[in-house]
């Protein structure tokens, strides 16, 4: 790979290699970094790069060959450091949109806590653009798109569990980064 894993150049190669075969997956990634760099004002300069990044990156773990736990932010940020990506950016996957809520559910707490979260403007904004698109790219406001996952997912599988019990934690991060965005729409 030409570029480092920390950009956004690099992190779009690298998931054009594993996502294209995943359909929806795909188009879902290639939205959420859009609506990243469009959330970007809402995190300093210096971390834009690793937000858009992230978005590139953020579901990696979806990808066949890396599957290992079948948790895909666990799968992502182990094969992330495998390469060698840097440590915030291997925990920004580890811990979007509210992966520790799932971790419980599907009794994989301990493998995620290898991983810090970071409570940041940074991770607000991947939650944010992840939280405002949806499987197939579309855009979403947040209520929308949660109750999308909660249709998508059958009551009582992990993760319609695990989007219940996060949602106060998904939505107060959606509002942190529209207030740093002044409300401004994206």
């Amino acid at each position: 790979m030409s570029s480092a894993l920390d950009t956004p150049q690099g992190a779009a190669e690298l998931a054009e290699s594993l996502l294209p075969p995943l359909g929806n997956r795909w188009l879902h990634t290639q939205a959420v970094a859009a609506r990243a760099r469009e959330a970007s004002a809402a995190v300093s300069e210096g971390d834009r790069d690793l937000l858009v990044a992230a978005a590139w990156l953020h579901d990696i773990g979806y990808a066949p060959e890396l599957r290992d736990t079948g948790f895909h932010p666990l799968d992502g940020a182990r094969y992330l450091e495998t390469l060698g990506a840097p440590s915030r950016l291997v925990r920004l996957v580890a811990h979007h949109s509210g992966a520790v809520y799932e971790a419980e559910q599907r009794g994989l707490t301990a493998e995620l806590a290898v991983y810090d979260r970071e409570d940041s403007p940074v991770l607000d904004a991947l939650i944010y653009a992840d939280m405002t698109t949806g499987p197939a790219g579309q855009s979403f406001v947040f209520d929308s798109r949660i109750d999308e996952i909660l249709e998508r997912y059958e009551p009582g599988s992990e993760v319609h569990n695990a989007i219940s019990k996060a949602r106060p934690y998904l939505g107060a991060a959606v509002g942190r980064t529209l207030a740093r965005l002044g409300d401004q729409p994206t």
